[in-house]
């Protein structure tokens, strides 16, 4: 049953990465129902106090990091925070939209349409500005890979 029981905690870190991928999934709320199901079937004794801090910081920075690098992606190609906010719009319907490149696209054409409609700048500017919000969201996605993988890390350095 052991075996059954960490298949089922490493499903819910493996849901919670493909969560960077498809924002859909909340990846911070799957990896910590990965701790605390293992608390539930095995034991809370190694989760300290210093480990739900550590694990809390992470968090925080999962958050900061997918906002700060959307933000910056955006800004840095002349957006505004009409181009932000159209980008992360783009994120969460363009999966539903285009399957598998709507995680791509939805952010482009959401800065774009939102830098148009609220800034009326013109087409060229736009596209630059959605090709920021493209690379912002792909370096987030690197970033809170890092980052979940250094609480999975920190997980597994606790429990076993």
């Amino acid at each position: 049953m052991e075996i059954f029981y960490w298949f089922l905690i490493v499903l819910l870190f493996v849901v919670a990465f493909i969560g960077l991928v498809y924002p859909i999934i909340p990846s911070v709320l799957v990896l910590l129902a990965g701790f605390l199901l293992y608390g539930l079937l095995f034991s809370f004794k190694p989760f300290s106090l210093y480990f739900w801090l550590i694990q809390g910081f992470f968090v925080i920075l999962l958050f900061g990091a997918d906002y700060i690098a959307n933000m910056l992606g955006v800004k840095k190609y002349g957006g505004s925070k009409a181009g932000v906010w159209g980008s992360t719009i783009g994120i969460l319907v363009g999966p539903f939209v285009i399957p598998f490149l709507g995680i791509l696209i939805g952010p482009f054409i959401g800065a774009i349409a939102a830098e148009f409609l609220v800034h009326r700048r013109g087409f060229s500017e736009c596209i630059k500005i959605g090709f920021g919000s493209v690379i912002g969201f792909i370096s987030s996605i690197f970033t809170k890979a890092i980052i979940q993988i250094l609480m999975v890390m920190y997980f597994f350095y606790a429990v076993l």
